[in-house]
């Protein structure tokens, strides 16, 4: 997958590009910084930074990574954050392109961020992860490289702030509806289902009958046979359009039935909905965070998506939530009522917030797989 959050100490991440997050003038910094260059080897780190010179708000630079698990680590410099007004996130954001140009221009297929600037330098987790998300899809659209955002903390740690609380409020609201549903539903407190309650001596005496005490019911469905043969004799003459026949051209099996559906169904919908909807491919799997090499072979039937991958491609056309039902459905799969992971995915499209790489963040705050995965 192009994009994917993880939880580790950064230094311990392989990838080709490490980023940093650095002090301007060359002094060794705290947190991020502090651990890439105890890792990689501080003087040796040291000496090439100090090469680079201060590095003001928005500025990158490129070293090699000595001792860590990569080639290159590329500094950034981010803003502090202020009160929002002061070109923060116009700065931030330029560290994000800056730092991802600057990778493959040195031909690196991968590179490792941290969350920038939302530790030390202040900045709001959910305003740092609004920046990522934009900087990374866009960059994803014209470029292929293994992006990782990495998260060092306990399992406590929100990166995605008050956003993952706003998606609880909603499943939690969810649930109440539905509780409320079920709550109000008639019920019959005398109806009771066993099947002593059906049948009993009183009501066969009030009745008029009484039930034959068949014991051999084998001997039962043989007179029935017998009955049904005197008086539906064969010969009865019974229209042709009302004799059963069986249905020609059956799949011999239910799989291949299935495949047959897919085949001639799932990708030819996915090609008219991108159409329909005037959209790139590029736009469509760099939203639903998909590879390119993945897409082509979807878009030619060679294989079957996962159920997590179908609710990417919804995300990534802009579906409503009936079109993604829909879409859904033709690939053989359904929205969940007990799945969190569908009602995290539920809230994003009935919001209109179509990123699939901001729903996995969510999801890696609630402890669940990523879409991606």
């Amino acid at each position: 997958m192009p994009f994917k959050i993880i939880r580790n100490d950064i230094t311990n991440v392989k990838a080709d590009a490490i980023v940093n997050t650095v002090n301007p003038y060359g002094f060794i910094g705290r947190g991020v910084e502090t651990a890439i260059y105890n890792a990689a080897g501080i003087k040796e780190l040291l000496e090439e930074r100090r090469k680079l010179g201060n590095l003001y708000p928005g500025d990158v630079g490129i070293t090699p990574a000595f001792n860590l698990d990569a080639k290159y680590i590329i500094h950034v410099s981010g803003p502090v954050w202020k009160d929002g007004r002061s070109n923060e996130l116009t700065i931030l954001r330029q560290c994000y392109d800056k730092a991802l140009h600057m990778a493959v221009e040195n031909n690196c297929k991968s590179i490792a961020f941290p969350l920038l600037a939302t530790g030390t330098y202040r900045f709001p987790e959910e305003i740092g992860v609004v920046i990522a998300v934009e900087a990374f899809t866009e960059f994803l659209k014209e470029y292929e490289i293994e992006i990782f955002l990495v998260v060092f903390g306990s399992d406590a740690v929100r990166v995605s702030g008050i956003l993952v609380d706003k998606v609880i409020e909603f499943i939690d609201d969810d649930y109440v509806v539905a509780a409320n549903a079920t709550e109000h539903l008639p019920v019959d407190e005398d109806y009771d289902t066993y099947e002593d309650d059906y049948h009993n001596e009183d009501d066969e005496e009030y009745f008029g009958y009484k039930e034959p005490p068949y014991q051999d019911w084998n001997a039962r469905e043989t007179e029935v046979s017998e009955l049904q043969q005197e008086y539906m004799p064969s010969s009865l003459n019974i229209p042709d359009f009302l004799r059963k026949r069986k249905p020609e051209n059956i799949s011999e099996s239910l799989e291949d039935a299935l495949k047959n559906i897919y085949k001639e169904s799932f990708e030819k919908h996915l090609q008219q909905l991108i159409n329909k909807k005037g959209f790139k491919n590029s736009e469509v799997y760099a939203t639903s965070n998909i590879s390119k090499q993945y897409f082509s072979k979807l878009l030619k039937g060679k294989v079957k998506p996962s159920k997590e991958k179908v609710l990417a491609l919804a995300v990534g056309l802009r579906l409503n939530i009936d079109e993604t039902v829909d879409f859904l459905r033709i690939a053989g799969y359904a929205l969940s009522p007990i799945s969190q992971t569908d009602k995290v995915v539920e809230y994003f499209i009935k919001n209109k917030d179509y990123n699939v790489i901001k729903i996995d963040i969510v999801l890696f705050d609630f402890g669940l797989e990523p879409l991606s995965s």
